[in-house]
């Protein structure tokens, strides 16, 4: 039993640094499609943004206020669901998980269907993760005060390099997160992309109407979102992984039959010689 739980852990050890080898090794491909569609959005939400922090947010600030508390309880429950971590925390066990049961002595067929499973995981992982990552330090850097602090609402009220969580509000996380997680969960399964950009538009919703942000806070999470996970969809691709280098489309994945037959054999008393 202990050393079926050391090979174990050698595994994952293993496996986890070959991952890493993988992401940072030198671009093996050419990335030679430019998303324009990506730079107009952008575009297009840096100029939103503007227009809110000037017409929109206070109005949208104000209108907020007054709804009645039954409104504001239901966004109350709905914007938990912009956390991080019900992305996170699951990518991350799966990826523990497939590092645990990957070995050498596995067909090299299952390794691939294995190996490609914890590529679009971890992808999905690093695009949630890291965008968030940077919202988190930067907000706190601009320093934009949250709707009312102080007793009154300014959308211009700023203590840059503040750390304090009420001069937090540029941009919004619960966006960058929904937001990322619809785009990169959809660049891999296109038929969630539906379901998935209709919960970004609700947390987006959720966290005006809760009074924790104002429109531009969560255009510019949005923003981020977009420009993150654009640039890790590129760095996987130039190195082989998940994406074609060509068009940025997810490669192929394996089938649900084929990842259960690699996870059976995966598990087989066989693999550890015993």
């Amino acid at each position: 039993m202990r050393s079926a739980l050391q090979r174990i852990a050698d595994n994952i050890v293993e496996n986890l640094t070959l991952s890493a080898r993988a992401l940072v090794r030198p671009p093996r491909l050419p990335i030679k499609a430019q998303s324009l569609a990506t730079i107009v959005i952008a575009a297009a939400l840096v100029v939103a943004a503007a227009l809110c922090m000037v017409l929109l947010d206070a109005r949208a600030v104000d209108l907020a206020r007054g709804e009645p508390d039954w409104f504001r309880a239901a966004f109350e429950d709905i914007t938990r669901f912009g956390l991080s971590g019900w992305f996170l925390v699951p990518c991350g066990v799966v990826l523990l998980v497939l590092a645990a049961v990957t070995s050498p002595l596995l067909t090299t067929p299952a390794q691939a269907v294995l190996a490609a499973l914890g590529a679009r995981f971890g992808f999905i992982f690093l695009a949630i993760g890291l965008p968030g990552l940077f919202v988190s330090i930067v907000k706190r850097l601009i320093g934009r005060a949250r709707p009312f602090v102080g007793g009154h609402e300014d959308p211009f009220a700023y203590v840059p390099l503040s750390w304090h969580p009420a001069f937090a509000s540029m941009p919004s996380g619960h966006a960058t997160t929904a937001v990322a997680a619809a785009i990169a969960i959809g660049a891999i399964w296109p038929r969630t992309r539906i379901v998935m950009w209709l919960y970004a538009v609700a947390i987006m919703v959720s966290r005006v109407a809760v009074l924790a942000h104002r429109p531009s806070d969560v255009l510019g999470g949005a923003l981020v979102a977009l420009i993150g996970t654009y640039l890790i969809r590129r760095w996987f691709a130039a190195r082989g992984l998940v994406f074609r280098a060509s068009d940025l489309a997810a490669k192929p994945a394996p089938s649900f039959a084929r990842v259960m037959a690699a996870l059976r054999l995966s598990m087989s008393p066989r693999k550890f010689g015993s």
